[in-house]
This record gives C-alpha cells, structure tokens and sequence, in this order.
C-alpha cells in the first residue's frame, strides 16, 4: 500500500493493541478531518465567536495525526491552515489579493510547522505525544506575535474564546494558557474515540484535570477596584470601506465632533477614536488643537483624541490628551506598526515594481516611550488600534500605573465587520488578562466598553455615529500574567514537547541495563 503524502510505501506498523488505542484512520479520512478541524476554527473566530468549535477542531485534528508520518503531520496541518486562514484572511483581498494569497499561505505554512512538532505514536497505543497538539498551538499563537512583519495574529485562535470557560484563565497566563486548555479540552475528546478499555478514563481524566485547575485558579484573580470614572466614548460615524487617502480628512474630524456635542454634564474623560484628526506638522499652534481645547474647557474634563501629524519623514499616529486649562497635558506615539497598513515592509523594493501611493503613500514613524498618559483623573494606560492585539504592549501600560486601558481605533477601511470584531475580541481578552477596564473608540465602530472581567456592556453599531456614557471601575494591581508574562509559560511548554522523547531516552538506556540484570 503507498502513502500518497509521502509518495513511498508505508512502513510496517506494529498490530494495535484495541484493548490499548485504535488504529490510525485512513488518509481520506484524515484529510476530511483535517479540512473539518480548518472549518470548526473558522466558524469560532470572530464575529462568530463559537468557541466549542475550537476544541472541536483540536479534537479532529488529533484524530487525524494519530498515527502519521512526518510529511503527512505537515500535508494535514497545511491543509488545515488553509482552510482556516483562506476564509478568516479573505478581508484582505480588498486591499490587495496577492497580499491575501501570500498571508494565508504563510499562516498555513506556520500552522503546518507547528503540527509537525506531534509526536503521534504509529503504533496505535496511546501515547502521551497526543499532547503535543496544545503545546505546538501555543508556540503558533506566540509565533503570530512576533512574525512576520513583528507581528500578525489576525485572527488568533484564542479570540474565539471570549464567551468561553477557558477565557476565566486568562489572568493567570494570557492568551497562551487559555489557547493551551481549549486545546487540551479537544485532545480529551479525541481520547473518548482513540483510548480504549482502562486507558480511557486516565486519558480523559488528564485532560480534565490539566484544563479545570487553571481554571479555578484563574476565576480566583482579581485586581483591587480604586474608583470609578465618568466615561464619553465618540463614535462619529460615516461610510466603510474608504481608505483615508480617499477621503476628506476634515469631515471624518467634523462628525467626531458634532457627537461630541451631544455629550451633557461634565464627564470625567472624553475619548475619540484613532487618526481622526489630521495636520501638517505638529498639533500644537493649531485650529484643531484650539478645537480640542475649547471642547475640554467646555466639558471641565480631559479629552484624548487621535491625531495623524504629517512629517518630513512620514507621519506620526498620536494619542494627545487636553486638559480644561487649554494645555496639552501629555501624548502617546503609537510604536507597533501595521504591516501594509501603516508602513510597507521593504518600500524601497516595492516601489521599484508597483505604485505604492493608492496603498500607503509614507510610513508610520516608530513612536517611543511607555503607553501611559498622565491625566488629571490618574494615570491611564493607551495602546492605539493593532497594538490591542499584543499582551505585551497593554501590559507596559499596567506595569507604568495604568488604572484603566484606552484604545483609540479606526478600523473604517474595512467594509465587512471581521476586523472591528477582532479588535472588540483582542480588547476583551487584554481586560481579562490585567484586570483593567478597556474604552474602545472608532470612528465608525466598533466603539465599546469592556470590565474588567472581558464583559461589554455597551458597543456601538458599525457606521453609525454613537456616544457611549457610563461610569468604569478604575483598577490598581497586577494578575500573575501582567507579573510574569509569556516566558514562564513559553518554557513550560517547549518542557511539555521535549517530555516524551526524553522519557523515551531515559527508557532506551534503562532497557540494556534491565537486560543484563535479567542474565545475571
């Protein structure tokens, strides 16, 4: 019999012990499961939000690997990449469908290498490699924040878990701890139909046990409430799907206003969204800034609002903060980047072959300093748009002070809801992760505000204009993730991977010893 995937005969396998784990399925099957795994996950990611579906996925995937060469660990992990990322990526071909081709295959390529780091036993018995799949899923999610391009985790596997169980961990180890409990939760299932006889219930019990501890202990974080805060989220409205060359830049400025407007009483912040107001040079000096500071004067409170300032050497994407006094109390530069959105990786090839202007006609310049504004309400922690998608970013907020999380967003390019749904997801699970309230503002939405235990309790509808009002819990404190971060977690998992072979090692060497003991 040949093994397609491999294109060489299959080697012989030991006969399954049935008593033990069943056999390996057949390869169609397998590529039907693993087509399934790619479709549940999609189907979880965000609007959707059916976070079953991600341990479903897990579970068919585990299936499928059962038993499986190397190069058909990376045919079914490929395939299953492309499934998921072909159908959560198409919003990217609005802007460019050779850019839409090339991240999808790159996403599924990444996701291929991961689950080729299983180890699956091919001999049918139950082996504690199935385990593998979580950890390779963690290394996927920590990869897509970092590469390419410093980053791209649309969409991550871990926004599907929002309205999940899994989500209670978050506090206790962030994105790759709840990634890693669906996960196990999915290995688990697979056990009820690979694990036979005694070896099911300690198969099925592991994966209880692994994905409930955390869980309880995550549910028992908390961070300790200092106050409140009067809160004024601009919504502006206006069309989707422009992008900002295409527009009037003073309009889109005109509509933030006329909601800010309606806002009544004397609120204790006033939050617009990202690049809603655009100048050349600096802010300072300017019409739109004696328009923000005649607004804070006449609200009494401080005001934060998104300003693109035009340079030289490109532009700066700013959140700057009024206070009632007219002055300019403090300003943020956005550091993380969007690739093809803000900055063209490798411009200057680029320009040689295409026109570059209807895209992004100059690169964001790279801000400095921590995501902090220092108000007269306290300190409050800001990252602008992407950035809410990096745990890293809102946890250098926290660990400056941040008592509350501020994003200022513009995500009005994108015609279909995928995207504003992502940055709701991303800014649910950054208040879950520190424990800090999240204002989330957009000029055409999705504008929210998140607790800090990741519920929404008013959200904006896309393209209309809106003003959400509302007193936040302000939050001091930090949860065991803001303290350690990612590495802990990192390194335990890559201990997790290395486990089997090392035991089995250990087993190899032990064998010769156990040998001549038997002689003697």
């Amino acid at each position: 019999m040949t093994d397609v995937a491999t294109g060489g005969d299959a080697a012989p396998q030991e006969r399954p012990d049935r008593r033990v784990a069943g056999p390996a399925a057949p390869l169609r099957a397998a590529l039907a499961l693993a087509v399934a795994a790619g479709a549940a996950w999609a189907l979880a990611a965000p609007p959707r939000g059916w976070w079953p579906l991600l341990p479903a996925g897990v579970a068919a995937l585990t299936i499928a690997l059962h038993g499986r060469r190397l190069r058909t660990r990376l045919v079914l992990g490929g395939l299953t990449g492309l499934v998921l990322y072909a159908s959560t990526l198409v919003w990217l071909a609005g802007f460019a469908v050779p850019g839409y081709v090339a991240v999808a295959v790159l996403e599924a390529v990444m996701l291929a290498v991961a689950v080729a780091l299983v180890p699956t036993a091919r001999t049918g018995r139950w082996s504690g490699g199935w385990w593998g799949l979580p950890v390779a899923l963690v290394f996927l999610d920590a990869t897509q924040t970092r590469f390419p391009f410093g980053g791209f985790p649309l969409p991550a596997l871990v926004l599907s878990q929002l309205d999940g169980p899994f989500a209670l961990a978050a506090p206790l180890g962030g994105s790759l701890l709840v990634t890693a409990l669906a996960a196990t939760a999915g290995v688990g299932l697979a056990a009820l139909y690979l694990t036979r006889g005694r070896q099911r219930l300690p198969a099925v019990g592991i994966a209880v046990v692994v994905a409930g501890a955390p869980l309880a202990a995550g549910a028992a974080v908390t961070t300790t409430p200092t106050g409140s805060l009067d809160a004024a989220v601009v919504q502006g409205g206006g069309p989707r799907g422009v992008r900002a060359v295409f527009t009037n830049p003073q309009d889109t400025t005109d509509r933030q206003f006329a909601v800010a407007e309606q806002i009544t009483g004397f609120p204790d912040l006033v939050l617009f969204p990202e690049a809603v107001i655009s100048v050349p040079g600096s802010i300072a000096g300017s019409a739109a800034e004696r328009r923000v500071a005649d607004l804070a004067r006449a609200l009494d409170a401080p005001v934060v609002v998104g300003v693109a300032e035009s340079q030289d050497a490109g532009f700066r994407n700013v959140a700057v903060l009024y206070g009632p006094d007219y002055a300019l109390l403090d300003r943020y530069e956005k550091e993380h980047r969007v690739p093809f959105g803000e900055y063209i990786p490798g411009r200057a090839l680029l320009e040689r072959v295409t026109d570059l202007t209807a895209l992004v006609p100059c690169d964001a310049i790279v801000g400095e300093g921590e995501a902090l504004l220092d108000s007269p309400v306290g300190p409050l922690g800001v990252v602008i748009s992407y950035e809410v998608l990096f745990a890293d970013r809102v946890r250098e907020a926290v660990l400056a002070g941040g008592q509350i999380v501020l994003v200022p967003t513009n995500a009005a390019s994108y015609v279909t809801e995928e995207v504003p749904a992502i940055e709701v997801a991303a800014a649910r699970l950054r208040a879950r992760e520190f424990g800090r309230t999240v204002l989330q503002s957009a000029p055409t939405g999705y504008s929210a505000v998140v607790l800090p235990d990741g519920r929404v309790v008013a959200q904006t509808e896309l393209g209309a204009p809106g003003l959400l009002r509302g007193t936040v819990p302000l939050s001091t404190g930090l949860t065991p993730y803001a303290r350690l971060g990612d590495l802990p977690f990192l390194a335990l998992a890559g201990f997790a991977l290395l486990a089997p072979a090392l035991a089995g090692e250990v087993r190899r060497r032990r064998a010769p010893q156990a040998e001549r003991d038997d002689q003697q």
